[in-house]
């Protein structure tokens, strides 16, 4: 520290003399102004005395780098040895820190072993006690427990009792009655499947006579009628519907079937829908024989010559058996067989042009029965409406009649809401008593009937 204040005061001295020096130089000069005469011994004298300001100048910083450099090595030297000390003054507290903070942990060990051992030992106490207390109040409930429990078997034996003797009657009622049901039914289908065995016997006899039956042009016709006769007989009243009738008056052609409809006069007249069978089969067996050929040619022109028969064969009907206000504006053209239907549909324009020029509809074996149908339905609806007031006394019997049913219910509902009641609560004390007894140790069979009494000893003892 001396040395540095040594040096500070060199460099002000120094300073000092620079700032002499300057305005030495600055009087020179001004004097070089005044007396231009010595100008030149002045200028001399005033380089000398930069050369001998610049010596000075180097002379004075050699030197102040060197107490510089003095300074800082003293100041090094100070700081570490300075730092040493502090070094050590932390290693001695640090031991001694460590010295306390172990003993303190020693004494907190000890007082630590000497709680958790009193704790230990009155935990220990606790329990015993707590055990023999529950070992008590468990030897009490089960005691309890085992009293109620036969109570409550007894009890729930004997109602046990009374609701199986009542299930096995209704279940022995409930069973007889359906199995007898049952054994009806199976009896009578197996009626059913002979009878139908003894058709299928038939059938395949009628095979050949069917045969033989389509090969003839007045037969196929007869079987065209036939299965006509067969549709309506299944859909349709006799009294609905006419066979061979002459829908035009004084006209002797008659078709084959005719739907009687109502009609809309005040006479009560009726209006006749002309249905009559057509089986072009010679020109269908030279298509479908094309067809198996694959002589597309060929099948086109039998195609066209079906077309052609069928035209005929509307044409034929709409002059012989349409005559509106007597019959229906159109009449239906019966094709037997569905093969036959699907090969006129396929001809692109017919049923349109049919219909259109002709008022002759179309139908196959399916297409009739589906409106024969509607027409049923429709006939179902006038009766109705005819007979409306007898079905709102009916319908008034039934509501009638089902509102009693519904009393009935609802009693039987009552009661077998009972009985589903007694045996949830039945089920709920036999969980509870279990998960009671669950704990105790069970007994042979004989030591548990030296105990407890059978049935007929309880019945016994019930009825003195």
């Amino acid at each position: 520290m001396d040395s540095s204040v040594s040096l500070w005061v060199l460099l002000l001295a120094n300073l000092l003399v620079l700032v002499l020096v300057f305005f030495l130089v600055l009087a020179l000069w001004r004097k070089q102004t005044s007396q231009r005469d010595d100008a030149a011994d002045e200028l001399n004298q005033v380089n000398q005395l930069a050369l001998n300001l610049q010596a000075a100048n180097e002379r004075l910083e050699r030197e102040l780098r060197n107490a510089i450099s003095e300074s800082a090595r003293g100041g090094r030297q100070e700081l570490i040895q300075t730092l040493g000390t502090f070094q050590q003054s932390l290693v001695q507290q640090s031991a001694e820190a460590t010295r306390t903070q172990n003993s303190q942990m020693d004494a907190f060990a000890q007082q630590l072993a000497l709680l958790q051992k009193t704790l230990s030992d009155t935990l220990t106490l606790q329990v015993q006690q707590l055990s023999e207390a529950n070992a008590r109040r468990l030897s009490e409930m089960r005691g309890t427990l085992e009293t109620q429990l036969a109570q409550l078997q007894q009890s729930n034996t004997a109602k046990l009792d009374e609701m199986r003797q009542t299930v096995d009657e209704k279940l022995q009622t409930t069973l007889q009655a359906r199995l007898g049901e049952s054994f009806k039914q199976v009896a009578d289908r197996l009626e059913q499947v002979h009878k139908g065995l003894g058709e299928m016997n038939t059938l395949a006899q009628g095979v050949g006579d069917l045969k033989h039956l389509l090969t003839n042009v007045k037969t196929r016709g007869m079987f065209g009628e036939a299965q006509l006769a067969s549709l309506l007989e299944q859909v349709m009243a006799p009294d609905q519907y006419a066979t061979q009738h002459a829908t035009r008056p004084g006209s002797k052609n008659r078709v084959d079937f005719a739907i009687r409809l109502p009609g809309r006069s005040d006479d009560g007249e009726p209006v006749w829908l002309p249905i009559d069978a057509k089986f072009p089969n010679e020109d269908y067996e030279r298509l479908l024989d094309a067809q198996s050929r694959a002589d597309v040619i060929q099948a086109e022109l039998c195609s066209k010559a079906l077309e052609a028969r069928v035209r005929l064969e509307a044409k034929s009907m709409t002059e012989k058996y349409v005559e509106p206000p007597y019959t229906t504006d159109f009449a239906i053209m019966f094709l037997p067989t569905e093969g036959l239907y699907a090969e006129v549909l396929r001809r692109p324009g017919l049923i349109e042009s049919l219909q259109r020029d002709y008022r002759v509809t179309l139908a196959g074996p399916t297409t009739l029965m589906a409106m024969l149908n509607s027409l049923q339905m429709g006939f179902r609806t006038l009766a109705l409406e005819k007979r409306s007031s007898e079905v709102w006394q009916v319908l008034g019997a039934v509501k009638t009649e089902f509102g009693k049913f519904g009393d009935v219910l609802a009693k039987v509902k009552e009661q077998t809401q009972s009985v589903l009641n007694t045996l949830d609560k039945a089920q709920t004390r036999s969980n509870v008593m279990h998960r009671a007894l669950r704990g105790v140790e069970a007994l042979s069979e004989g030591q548990a009937a030296g105990l407890l009494p059978n049935e007929a000893d309880a019945t016994d003892s019930d009825n003195p």
